[in-house]
């Protein structure tokens, strides 16, 4: 006879035991997850053999647009393979342009902003979407229409908060103090849609985020960027152009009458928040790593300065702005695009659904762009120094080329364990479906959305026009759930198409099968 004390013991460790056996059987379905890979070993060194093409791309785009002197930049996986630079960053004093002159980037310092916001939201200090009256009493129920909500944070990171497209009206407001933007409160703020309805870019909306980080902080958006985004990354940054070597800094030109006329630089001040920075292509290049950095989500330890998937939070387009359905590229093929906006990032996709995230630069005197591509683990940058100089259009037929030339592939994200066992599971099966309602590996849904005699009639007719079968492939992965593969027959192939439920383990819950000649 057990003992109280000892049975206690007893039915205490066999609990555990129970325990440890319901655990065990509940693996977490995610544990194997593997990141997405390049596959390419060589995708650097052909990249860099295509490098002569692309410098030639950007010297006859600058002969052609007048532009006095540019850099630019091709960066992989994060570090800088190729690089270059021509005409003149100061044209009186005749000093050449290099990758290390420091360009004011205009609007590419946007997404240094929203950064600085999303890490202030990191750290508790701020919600994206709390009313900005919060910090801006000026504001407090402004809007077009009385039923209007209240102005949020997250309506300023993607330009919807209602206020009116600004350029160029903005971009001299460069050097306006906090007083003067307060004062452009106060007053009253003319607005042209109600605010979180749709997008209009707005060069107030950036200053205002500016405003907002020293509310929060405690210190200018100026010195937070310093010291959060740029001194952690190695970056070499300034926003007031007074403070760089005379032999550093690009000077702004305008053409004007079939001659270059230089623009008067501005000062710092509080709209330098939206576009203010001077940097150098080698400097930017770290931060375009950063934002490479985020992808793919993976399991292994994040970065000190901000979390990848709040990184990957900014590249989604949280507002959708344009659909370019008769857009080209430089070889003259149609390829219509969609453009939205994350937090100070625009978003473009392109027919052939290549994902592209960056930022265009515009000032008076200077003209920038960058992108990357997170699929394919490459980035261009392109700074000059002419008005609004049209980098965005140079820098997707570079990305266009480098993708072509190059022969570069999408990232390949693997095959899950679960999807690969289901394949195995499902051509076990087919054609004739023989004791697959006792199989354990369709959905409770399955054979009330499919029923068992139409789909073996289907399979059992298209495995006869295929012929035997000589092999099939592995699963080609949309996701860890959802994918096809391909069974190559005699006479044709059979594409099969499954897709998983989030149940642990995943059971096939929608399926396709067809023919292909």
């Amino acid at each position: 006879m057990i003992s109280s004390k000892h049975s206690k013991k007893y039915f205490v460790g066999f609990a555990l035991f129970l325990l440890a056996i319901q655990v065990q059987a509940q693996i977490n379905p995610n544990a194997n997850y593997h990141a997405p890979v390049f596959l390419d070993s060589l995708r650097t060194e052909k990249i860099k053999a295509v490098a002569p093409v692309i410098k030639k791309m950007y010297s006859d785009f600058a002969k052609v647009n007048h532009i006095p002197g540019y850099a630019f930049g091709i960066v992989v996986d994060g570090k800088l393979v190729c690089s270059g630079s021509d005409g003149y960053a100061d044209l009186h004093n005749k000093i050449p342009a290099t990758t290390q002159s420091m360009f004011r980037i205009a609007s590419m310092s946007k997404s240094f902003t929203a950064m600085a916001i999303v890490q202030l939201r990191d750290a508790g200090k701020l919600q994206l979407d709390e009313p900005i009256s919060t910090y801006i009493p000026a504001l407090k129920n402004q809007g077009l229409t009385k039923d209007a909500a209240e102005i949020t944070i997250r309506q300023l990171l993607t330009h919807s908060a209602g206020f009116p497209e600004d350029n160029p009206w903005g971009d001299r407001q460069l050097a306006d103090t906090e007083e003067e933007l307060i004062h452009l409160f106060k007053k009253g703020i003319s607005f042209s849609n109600v605010n979180g309805t749709t997008y209009e870019y707005s060069n107030v909306g950036f200053a205002t985020l500016g405003y907002i980080i020293k509310k929060v902080s405690g210190v200018p958006y100026s010195k937070y960027i310093r010291e959060h985004i740029w001194k952690p990354l190695g970056i070499n940054a300034e926003w007031e152009y007074s403070t760089i070597p005379t032999n550093l800094l690009a000077k702004g030109y305008r053409w004007i009458n079939n001659n270059w006329t230089e623009e008067i630089l501005l000062h710092d001040g509080i709209y330098g928040a939206m576009g203010g920075m001077i940097t150098s292509v080698e400097s930017f290049s770290k931060y375009m790593a950063l934002h490479q950095y985020a992808w793919p989500a993976r399991n292994d330890a994040d970065n000190n300065i901000i979390k990848r998937s709040s990184i990957r939070e900014m590249h989604q387009p949280w507002r959708f702005n344009a659909l370019n359905s008769s857009f080209k590229y430089a070889d003259d093929r149609v390829c219509p695009t969609t453009t939205g906006y994350g937090y100070g990032l625009a978003i473009l996709r392109d027919c052939d659904n290549k994902l592209m995230v960056g930022h265009s630069g515009g000032l008076p005197g200077f003209g920038s762009n960058w992108r990357i591509l997170p699929d394919y683990g490459i980035g261009v940058v392109f700074l000059a120094n002419k008005t609004y100089a049209p980098a965005a259009a140079i820098n997707l037929s570079v990305i266009d080329n480098l993708i072509s030339l190059a022969k570069l592939t999408p990232i390949n994200i693997g095959v899950s364990a679960i999807l690969s066992k289901r394949r195995n599971e499902l051509v076990k099966l087919l054609p004739h479906f023989s004791e697959a309602a006792t199989s354990g590996i369709f959905a409770e849904n399955f054979f009330a959305d499919y029923l068992i005699s139409s789909i073996r009639a289907e399979a059992e007719a298209i495995f006869n026009e295929s012929g035997t079968i000589l092999s099939v492939e592995e699963v080609v992965p949309e996701n860890q759930l959802r994918g096809y593969f391909i069974m190559h027959g005699e006479k044709g192939n059979v594409k099969i198409s499954f897709t998983l439920t989030p149940e642990n383990p995943g059971l096939i819950q929608e399926y396709h099968i067809s023919l292909l000649k």
